[in-house]
């Protein structure tokens, strides 16, 4: 018997703090292959009182159903501890699966960057 294991495209996460949010742009695919280290990652980000998630969404080019669960844990853990997730997507699919699963009003959604977080367009992760 052959092996023929299919693979991820490896997702990529960098994140850097502005003001008191902590800006995590995530690239690649968010699958069930993936999701267990980004859940790390995002269960220690929001781990202290208060925390201001800002997840970059732009550059994603997959998530499935194991992803949206990493999105609602983070979102889950940072609201137990009076904070906050806020997504960034521009993606008409993702738009459409959070809508179908009945996800849009439980995230704060963002188009672009949001208007309260410091900087212009130009610091942007996305637009660089």
């Amino acid at each position: 018997m052959t092996d023929n294991h299919t693979r991820s495209t490896p997702y990529r996460a960098t994140h850097r703090v502005v003001g008191d949010t902590t800006v995590v742009t995530l690239r690649g695919e968010i699958d069930v292959l993936t999701a267990p280290p980004l859940s790390t990652r995002l269960d220690t980000l929001t781990a202290g009182p208060h925390p201001d998630l800002v997840l970059d969404l732009r550059p994603v080019s997959f998530m499935d159903c194991a992803g949206l669960g990493v999105l609602c844990r983070a979102h889950n853990r940072a609201r137990l501890r009076h904070g906050r997730v806020r997504l960034i997507t521009e993606s008409a699919l993702f738009l459409r699966t959070l809508r179908h699963t009945g996800l849009t009003d439980v995230f704060e959604i963002h188009p672009r960057w949001p208007d309260d977080l410091p900087g212009t367009a130009s610091a942007d992760p996305a637009s660089a």
